[in-house]
């Protein structure tokens, strides 16, 4: 049970790390004697949108698993309002919390499906995300950066909410150690 907590804890973690990770950023470098003609002033290399292009194909799969197991944390959450309400207690924290994190899961599900044509096009990378054309590939993970933005702002935090008061009355339920 901790176990699986932590796991989602990590996850929400790894998400918001994962979103201003994948923000196409540019760096300073210089070129070498031997090196080929360094990208211009905003441009990025081709191996750094390939890395990017990896790291957003790992997000939309973390995410996609994030969207199948958040069935789980509403039964979960459900299961512990039962037993609060058979035992004569306020549940009316943890139901708001319920539901502001099912009506996020209902905004940002359809944006995380739309990633999907996104990932299988993936303009200007190859079918092993290789640069193909590097404008369309800065423009596709543009495109899928705003969209992982759009889920963020849809989820607000909601899921987080939730499990750190799941957290918090189950540790307000522990019983004394004798």
């Amino acid at each position: 049970m901790k176990t699986m907590l932590f796991k989602k804890t990590i996850l929400s973690a790894l998400i918001a790390a994962l979103v201003l990770a994948a923000l196409p950023l540019t760096g300073v470098s210089a070129a070498g004697q031997t090196d080929p003609t360094p990208p211009t002033q905003g441009q990025i290399s081709n191996e750094r949108l390939e890395t990017i292009w990896a790291r957003m194909n790992r997000r939309y799969e973390r995410l996609g698993n994030f969207f199948d197991k958040s069935d789980g944390l509403v039964d979960k959450a459900n299961k512990m309002i039962e037993r609060l309400k058979e035992a004569g207690e306020s549940t009316a924290e943890l139901e708001a919390a319920l539901a502001a994190f099912e009506d996020a899961v209902k905004d940002a599900h359809p944006i995380y499906e739309s990633c999907n044509g996104i990932i299988n096009s993936h303009k200007g990378f190859d079918a092993d995300g290789k640069v193909t054309d590097a404008e369309q590939a800065r423009e596709t993970i543009k495109e899928l950066g705003a969209k992982f933005g759009e889920i963020k702002t849809a989820m607000d935090g909601t899921g987080k909410a939730l499990i750190e008061l799941m957290k918090s009355i189950r540790e307000s339920h522990k019983p004394a150690d004798a």
